[in-house]
């Protein structure tokens, strides 16, 4: 923080670099048409109206041609009602702001580790601003302000749970936050359970419990409603087979097989998935890298989740960051720019043009695996860091011992306690 204060005018012109970079963006999206614009947020808002005038939350839908439906937890609409009391256009920006200033947390916290290494810690402010602007342009994070979508804070949320190293929160209380208002945090629980940080686990499943339970108190009609009946209708979600879910499950249904074998060859590679991904955050954890292990939990839920809309791969901005490291392994760089370039580039969208083109055996079989591309580049993600990275680390760290030994297993990080990462 002192370094912040010194270098504030540095800061400040990174600020503005990163605002003039993501202007395009934000111009693009903010002036779509009003039925096209921040569609996920109008959902957040919407909810927070029902509330505000006693209307069932979850038999509402938007305006067509959308028509969505609010599908997230109740207490998700307890908080949207903040943004019900502002006008559609500061709802607009307020949210734009609140996206960039999470991706901002997201990777302060997650290159943590390469921004404080000299000599590029003197230069951090513009080190900073270069991560933010090629994070910002990254597919699932143009689809945050696209869509005014939630989870890139919902990434931050469990990033700075995780890796903070002396949080002022009880820590898993903002993974328990996370978890009440979208589901699928809820894989951080597993997390903290299979590396027995116990004090965060029962802080975040206390948080979890806490937050689920009380809209019964205050609005029990949507908590039964959406507990009992919303939460069990997959079609509330959208088109399942829809090219941008990029799930285990969404890859599959597109083969177009029978429902009962779609169903058991998910569960079971859901299942091996699930098992492989832990597995290997575990040992992450274990040799003190933290990011990693964050990493490989981000996208196992992704990967095991019913659906996975391309947005939700926003954890590709800690899966770089772990790539990354501490910057000193020129190859790590490369393989994290070659990962960059495959989820800036619109990949699944190629595979649909492929198929489109109707050509004989080529486009049914290589359109439909380049359909596929965010969810099968999230699989090789999975094996990158969980196989990948612990072998190239050993052998950095052999090639900068001068009698050959090993060095830092994980690429010099130490193994911390729970209680200081």
């Amino acid at each position: 923080m002192r370094a912040i204060a010194r270098q504030w005018w540095a800061w400040a012109l990174a600020a503005l670099v990163v605002a003039a970079a993501a202007a395009p963006l934000v111009h693009a999206w903010l002036t779509n048409p009003d039925d096209q614009r921040l569609v996920d947020l109008d959902v957040y808002r919407t909810g927070g109206q029902m509330l505000l005038q006693g209307r069932p939350v979850y038999e509402f839908a938007t305006p067509a041609p959308q028509l969505l439906p609010f599908t997230y937890p109740p207490v998700a609409a307890m908080l949207a009602v903040g943004l019900a009391v502002m006008s559609w256009d500061t709802a607009q920006w307020v949210w734009t702001a609140g996206v960039f200033a999470a991706l901002g947390v997201t990777v302060w916290f997650a290159f943590r580790d390469a921004l404080a290494r000299r000599p590029l810690a003197a230069y951090a402010p513009w080190a900073f601003a270069a991560l933010m602007v090629a994070c910002t342009y990254l597919m699932p994070i143009r689809d945050q302000v696209r869509f005014g979508q939630v989870d890139i804070l919902l990434v931050m949320l469990c990033l700075a749970d995780c890796v903070a190293r002396r949080p002022w929160w009880p820590r898993g209380f903002l993974v328990g936050l996370a978890t009440a208002v979208k589901l699928t945090p809820g894989v951080f629980l597993v997390y903290l359970l299979v590396t027995r940080q116990w004090r965060a686990f029962w802080m975040a499943s206390f948080t979890t419990s806490l937050l689920t339970l009380l809209p019964f108190a205050v609005i029990p009609r949507d908590a039964a409603a959406f507990w009992f009946s919303a939460l069990l209708d997959p079609e509330r979600l959208g088109s399942n087979a829809a090219t941008t879910n990029q799930s285990l499950r969404g890859m599959l249904i597109r083969l177009y097989l029978n429902d009962a074998v779609t169903a058991g060859l998910w569960l079971a590679l859901a299942a091996v998935a699930a098992w492989y991904g832990f597995t290997a955050a575990r040992r992450a954890y274990a040799a003190g890298d933290a990011v990693t292990a964050v990493a490989l939990v981000g996208l196992t839920a992704v990967l095991v989740s019913p659906v996975s809309w391309i947005h939700h791969l926003a954890w590709v901005v800690v899966v770089l960051a772990a790539l990354v490291g501490d910057g000193r392994d020129r190859v790590r760089l490369w393989v994290a720019a070659g990962v960059w370039l495959y989820y800036v580039v619109p990949v699944p969208w190629w595979g649909v043009s492929l198929k489109a083109a109707e050509i004989p055996v080529v486009s049914p079989v290589l359109g439909k695996i380049v359909q596929n591309g965010y969810g099968l580049g999230a699989i090789v993600l999975v094996w990158l860091l969980a196989s990948w990275l612990p072998r190239r680390r050993t052998a950095s760290a052999q090639a900068a011992t001068p009698d050959g030994g090993h060095g830092a297993g994980n690429g010099g990080a130490t193994p911390q306690p729970a209680d200081t990462l």
